[in-house]
């Protein structure tokens, strides 16, 4: 009884000297957490989302930012999606300069054993061409047309409308013919002035196949679009063909449509001819001995959407004549304006009895009209 008398009551301890804290405390301390993180999350997201180049040295060069930096910035919440959006930008990122100033190319033509896709590939990657992998990828020792994936750890993005065509030697030609196919000889082998600049022999040859045939080398042209019309059945078949020439025939289709022109119906009357077909197959009137079309950077072009196999009334004239196919060239002409790389021959054809109006645009480096 006196024990409990002189005990003195515990004095009250503060606030301060409690261990953790009230649940009133508590839950504050947690709303307030979650929007500091939530804010650090949106601020992160922002800034990827909206990168912009910036200057890189004081000419006012600008460094490149990621095309598609929106892409990972979405993928955020995507347990997988961050090494899946990197790939694809940097599959994306790879193929900008195969595509060429038109952006179009489907294609790259290489000779065998050379690098492909150099300077382009991101850090870790791997490229797999014809079923083989590499860091430093060339092209197969054998022709063909082949299709590529790269490769970044795990994931794997195949290039599915991009192909590397694998060159035959032009060594491989004998006696004016490769195999079966007959081509004859350039004007250059027999020395001159056709053996400077370009009017060099072809450094190979796209072997063509009956089953590789409609491979697209661009967005609206196959390879069998430039194919000459002869050797009907004989496979496989040789074509020169050179990638300026296709990213010019895009521009200009493009400068079509941008004048309500459907570009779908392009049609190619010639392309590529062998010396042998230039010189002596069909009406070889106007054919001039070192024709373009022999070095694959020409093709006579009209366009037909109709399907009647001839031009079509582009300038909305009410007939169809030579005004359809000045129409195309002055497409032509704004597009080499525009891109001074692409400048070459652009001449205009009359109608007559074998076909319709056309227009004929190649890329021999220096200007030419008729």
């Amino acid at each position: 009884m006196s024990d409990w008398a002189i005990r003195v009551p515990p004095r009250r301890a503060r606030w301060y000297h409690r261990a953790g804290l009230s649940s009133r405390s508590e839950r504050a301390f947690n709303v307030l957490s979650s929007l500091f993180v939530l804010m650090i999350a949106i601020g992160w997201s922002w800034s990827i989302a909206t990168a912009r180049p910036t200057p890189s040295n004081g000419n006012g060069d600008s460094t490149v930012v990621s095309p598609s930096p929106g892409a990972i910035a979405a993928a955020i919440t995507e347990p997988n999606a961050t090494s899946t959006a990197y790939l694809t930008d940097a599959v994306l990122n790879a193929l900008v300069p195969l595509r060429g100033e038109s952006g179009r190319l489907r294609a790259q033509f290489s000779a065998e054993g050379a690098p492909i896709l150099r300077d382009t590939l991101p850090n870790g990657a791997i490229v797999t061409v014809a079923g083989e992998e590499a860091r430093a990828p060339r092209a197969p020792s054998r022709p063909g047309v082949w299709s590529v994936a790269i490769k970044i750890g795990n994931a794997i993005r195949p290039m599915a409308d991009f192909r590397l065509i694998t060159l035959k030697p032009a060594s491989e030609a004998k006696g004016g013919r490769i195999g079966l196919y007959y081509i004859g000889n350039w004007p250059a082998a027999r020395g001159g002035a056709a053996a400077r600049g370009n009017y060099a022999p072809p450094r190979g040859f796209i072997e063509v196949t009956a089953a590789n045939q409609n491979t697209y080398v661009s967005d609206h042209f196959r390879l069998r679009d430039f194919l000459p019309k002869d050797q009907f059945n004989v496979w496989p078949k040789y074509l020169v063909l050179e990638t300026k020439l296709l990213d010019k025939l895009e521009l200009v289709l493009e400068e079509l449509r941008k004048q309500g022109v459907n570009p779908k119906g392009v049609r190619v009357m010639s392309g590529f001819r062998t010396p042998q077909y230039n010189s002596g197959v069909g009406d070889t009137r106007g054919r001039a001995s070192l024709s373009r079309h022999m070095y694959g950077d020409a093709a006579d072009i009209y366009i037909d959407n109709d399907g009647n196999g001839s031009m079509d009334d582009l300038n909305r004239d009410g007939r169809v004549d030579i005004g359809d196919a000045q129409f195309i060239r002055s497409a032509a002409e704004r597009v080499e304006r525009a891109h001074p790389s692409l400048i070459g021959g652009i001449g205009v054809y009359r109608a007559n009895a074998a076909h319709g109006p056309f227009t004929h645009i190649d890329t021999r480096g220096y200007s030419a009209r008729w």
